[in-house]
Order: structure tokens, then C-alpha cells, then sequence
């Protein structure tokens, strides 16, 4: 995914926010978990250099994310905390962030136990650049979906007309 990872958190935490109302920030909670396994291209940049694939570190590994989130929520709970359902939706972004990259990225599901990449779909190097090579596959059209969806989402619209009693009835 290239695109559509914030887009998809803001669908997540749109969906969310029909369950727990009441609850504040949810759906930054939920923008925020679906791009945060990202701040690993900081390393990738700034130090790796571009050697590793930047979805062999700790922070594309959907297990860490799944260990991570438990605690967060067990902890969470023990204390009372209010945000628990900001909590969880945070680390659901997180994992939906895991299942959108396996569609056209491998994601090592199993990692630390197991370095087996999974992809849907290998998209082909066809072109010199490798973003052009992702912008012109078929799988791109799935990230402009998601992102349609969230403007739609996000679009405001007018109010609907409240019906008024007519005079004389």
C-alpha cells in the first residue's frame, strides 16, 4: 500500500465511533495505529540505508503488534482506564496496516517464529521505478477505493429537511 493506509484508519475509526459514541478520539487513535508501523522507514532511511526491506523490522510484524496490543489492553483494564476502546483501535489500525501491506507486500505473519513472507499478489518490477510499477498494477485500484470511501466518509453533507406543520392543519 502506498496511499491508503491513513484513508483506511479513518474508515476504521468512523466504523468505530458508531459503537463506542461516547468515546473521544477514537478515530485519531485509529489514523494513528493504521500508519505507525511506517516509523520504521525512519530507520530504513536515516540509518539501514535501504539494505533490509523495511517489512522485515519488529514494527511490520503483525505478532508484535498483537503482543503489544494485548498487554496494552490487559494493563488497560487492571487500571480502569476509560480509552480502552481508543486503545484497541489504535492496534487494530496497526494490524489492518499489516493486512493491507500483505496485499501487494510480503508480511511475515509469523515472524519472530517463522520468516515466511506472505503476499496476495507480487507485483512485477515492469517499469525502472518501483512506485510507477505499484501506481500501474490492477492492485492500486483497491487503495483508490479505500480512499474514495473515506472522502465519502468524511464528505460533509447538508442537513436533511426537518418537516415542518403547515399553517392551518
Amino acid at each position: 500500500m502506498l496511499i491508503a493506509h491513513l484513508p483506511s484508519g479513518y474508515i476504521l475509526g468512523r466504523l468505530a465511533r458508531r459503537r463506542w459514541r461516547e468515546v473521544p478520539g477514537i478515530v485519531t487513535a485509529a489514523m494513528l495505529g493504521s500508519v505507525v508501523p511506517d516509523i520504521d522507514m525512519l530507520y530504513f532511511h536515516l540509518i539501514d540505508g535501504g539494505r533490509t526491506h523495511h517489512h522485515a523490522y519488529i514494527t511490520h510484524w503483525p505478532l508484535f503488534w498483537v503482543v503489544i496490543g494485548s498487554a496494552s489492553l490487559s494493563v488497560g483494564r487492571l487500571l480502569g482506564l476509560p480509552h480502552l476502546p481508543s486503545i484497541a483501535a489504535f492496534f487494530a489500525g496497526a494490524m489492518l496496516h499489516m493486512a493491507l501491506d500483505t496485499v501487494a507486500s510480503p508480511i511475515m505473519w509469523l515472524a519472530p517464529f517463522s520468516r515466511h513472507p506472505f503476499e496476495l499478489v507480487a507485483i512485477p518490477a515492469s517499469y525502472g521505478n518501483w512506485v510507477l510499477s505499484f501506481v500501474l498494477h490492477w492492485t492500486f485500484g483497491l487503495e483508490l477505493v479505500i480512499c474514495t470511501w473515506a472522502l465519502w466518509l468524511g464528505w460533509p453533507r447538508p442537513p436533511l429537511p426537518v418537516d415542518t406543520p403547515q399553517k392551518g392543519t
